[in-house]
């Protein structure tokens, strides 16, 4: 085996080493991703159907004196 030869094997022995101070997320955060995922996706079904029941038309609400209605109260007289 040549110089260089050993050298390119060096190296790739130290690529095939794992790196202990290396942090990866591993089996227990793709489990973490994958719940938060299915719970995002319930959310949404839940939200698609409650906003299903919402009516969204306005109804003409009028004072009894036939004003507007407005969200200030009046002021009281007299």
């Amino acid at each position: 085996m040549s110089a260089s030869a050993s050298q390119a094997m060096t190296h790739l022995v130290t690529l095939a080493e794992v790196d202990e101070n290396k942090v990866t997320p591993g089996v227990l955060g793709f489990i973490v991703f994958a719940v938060m995922a299915v719970a995002v996706w319930f959310l949404m079904k839940s939200m698609n159907r409650h906003m299903g029941k919402v009516d969204f038309t306005e109804s003409a609400e009028t004072e009894p004196e036939g004003g507007p209605v407005s969200g200030r109260a009046k002021p009281q007289q007299g």
